[in-house]
C-alpha cells in the first residue's frame, strides 16, 4: 500500500498565493473594522446625549414600497438589507476558500472547521447553563454569543499581532468566515416563524437566473443588480430573514472562471466601508442610562449569559477544540506557533459584534431586554478584546525580538541561524 501523505502540522504555512490572497483581505477588513468603531462609537454617543430622541426618531423612520411589504424602518433596512451585502461576500468567501484555497484540502479545512463549531457550541451551552431557569423567553437568545466578528477582530489583529505568525492570522479570518455561515444557517433555521413556501420557491428562479448570468460571464452590473435584488425581496417576503439571500447569490458566483475574486474586490470595500458600519451605527445605539442602567442591564441573566459565552465560552470552544483535535489525530503545532498564541486568538473570537447584535434583535426584538442585549454584547466583546489585546501584545513582543535576531544573523556567516522559523535556542519560547 502506498504511504498516506504526511499530516500537515496545525497552523503550518498556506501556499504563497493564499498568503498574499489573505493578507489582502485582512488590509481590507483593518479599514473596516477601524470605520465599525468609529460608528459604533458615535451612535452610542448619540443615543446617550441630550439629542437621543431625534436618534431614535432616525431608527423608527419608515420608507419603502408597502406593496412589497418593504415599508420597513431604517434600523429594519441596515439588519435586513446592508447586512445581505455583507452576508454576499461572507459567501464568496467561503466558496473560494473551499473550491481554489488552501481549504480545498480536506486536512486543513479539518481545524478552522472544528474550531468554529466548538466555538460556536460551547457559548450556547454557557448561556443556556446561565439562563435555564430564568424563564421568560431568556433562552430564545441562545445563538447571541456564538458569532465572531471578523472586522473588529481582524482590525485588533492587525494592530497588536504585527510580527505575530501569519497562519494565526489566517486561521481567524477562515475561522470568523466558516462562524458566519454557521451563524446564517442558524438564523435561517431557529429565529424563523412562518415561511411561506410559495415566495420561497419564487426566490428559486431569479437566483437561477443570477447563476445562469455569472457563469454565462455577464458583469454588467445594470442587469446582475435587479435579479439579485429580486432575490433578495422574494427571500425577504418568505419569512426567512433576508440575509440569506446574500449568502445563496455568493454561493452562485463561480471561482475557476475568476469571477468570485471580481466580485470580491468590487463588493468587500463596499461591505467592510459601507455596509457593516452604517449596521453598527443603527443597532450600537442604546441608551446606558448611566450607571444605575448599566447596572440594571448587568444583572440580567440574559446579559451575563451573553458575557460570559463571549468571554469564556467562545475561548474555551475554539482552544478546547482544537486541543483534542491535535490529541486525537496526533497532530503537532507548527514550529513557529505556541499554545499560548493559540489561546490569545480564542480569546480575540470573542469579539461578537456585528451579527451577535442582530440575532440579538431577532430573538427579542425591541425593548429593555434588547438594550440589555447590546449592552452586553457591547461589554463582553469589549472585555474579550482587551484580554486578548493583553496577551497577543506581549507575544507580538517575543516575537519581533525574535524578528530582530533573525535580522542580525548572529552566525556572521551570511546565513541566518533558523530552522522552520525558529532561531537556534528559542524553541522553548
Amino acid at each position: 500500500m502506498p504511504a498516506s501523505a504526511p499530516r500537515p502540522p496545525l497552523f503550518s504555512r498556506g501556499s504563497w498565493p493564499e498568503s498574499n490572497r489573505v493578507a489582502a483581505v485582512l488590509r481590507k477588513e483593518t479599514v473596516g473594522g477601524v470605520l465599525l468603531l468609529i460608528a459604533a462609537v458615535a451612535a452610542l454617543i448619540w443615543a446617550n446625549s441630550p439629542f437621543a430622541a431625534s436618534y431614535a426618531a432616525l431608527m423608527d423612520f419608515r420608507f419603502g414600497p408597502s406593496w412589497l411589504h418593504l415599508d420597513l424602518t431604517v434600523s429594519t433596512w441596515a439588519a435586513d438589507g446592508l447586512l445581505a451585502i455583507f452576508f454576499f461576500v461572507v459567501g464568496l468567501e467561503l466558496k473560494r476558500e473551499f473550491v481554489a484555497g488552501d481549504l480545498r484540502d480536506r486536512r486543513r479545512a479539518v481545524l478552522p472547521i472544528a474550531a468554529a463549531v466548538g466555538g460556536m457550541a460551547v457559548p450556547a451551552i454557557v448561556f443556556v447553563a446561565v439562563n435555564a431557569r430564568t424563564g421568560d423567553g431568556a433562552l430564545q437568545g441562545w445563538a447571541i454569543p456564538t458569532a465572531t466578528d471578523i472586522a473588529f477582530a481582524v482590525a485588533i489583529l492587525a494592530v497588536i499581532g504585527t510580527h505575530l505568525p501569519t497562519a494565526l492570522r489566517t486561521f481567524l479570518l477562515t475561522l470568523a468566515v466558516v462562524d458566519d455561515l454557521l451563524a446564517i444557517t442558524v438564523i435561517a433555521i431557529f429565529y424563523t416563524d412562518d415561511v411561506d413556501v410559495r415566495a420561497l420557491c419564487l426566490a428559486l428562479i431569479p437566483l437561477a437566473l443570477f447563476t445562469w448570468a455569472v457563469r454565462r460571464g455577464i458583469r454588467s452590473w445594470w442587469i446582475l443588480t435587479p435579479i439579485a435584488m429580486c432575490t433578495w425581496v422574494l427571500v425577504h417576503e418568505s419569512g426567512i430573514h433576508a440575509t440569506v439571500a446574500g449568502v445563496l447569490l455568493g454561493f452562485a458566483v463561480p471561482v475557476a472562471s475568476g469571477h468570485a475574486e471580481e466580485f470580491e474586490h468590487r463588493m468587500r470595500p463596499l461591505s467592510a466601508g459601507l455596509a457593516v458600519p452604517l449596521f453598527a451605527f443603527c443597532a450600537a445605539g442604546v441608551t446606558v442610562g448611566g450607571m444605575t442602567g448599566l447596572g440594571a442591564a448587568l444583572t440580567d441573566p440574559v446579559a451575563l449569559g451573553i458575557i460570559a459565552g463571549l468571554v469564556v465560552g467562545k475561548t474555551v470552544g475554539i482552544l478546547g477544540t482544537t486541543y483534542v483535535l491535535a490529541t486525537f489525530t496526533r497532530a503537532s503545532l507548527d514550529a513557529a506557533v505556541r499554545w499560548i498564541d493559540v489561546l490569545g486568538i480564542s480569546m480575540l473570537a470573542g469579539i461578537g459584534f456585528t451579527v451577535s447584535l442582530l440575532i440579538g434583535e431577532l430573538a427579542f426584538g425591541s425593548g429593555e431586554r434588547d438594550d440589555h442585549v447590546k449592552i452586553a454584547v457591547l461589554c463582553g466583546s469589549l472585555l474579550a478584546a482587551l484580554c486578548a489585546s493583553i496577551l497577543l501584545r506581549t507575544r507580538n513582543r517575543v516575537y519581533k525580538k525574535i524578528h530582530d535576531i533573525e535580522t542580525r544573523d548572529d552566525n556572521h556567516d551570511g546565513v541566518p541561524d533558523v530552522y522552520d522559523g525558529v532561531p537556534d535556542g528559542h524553541e522553548d519560547r
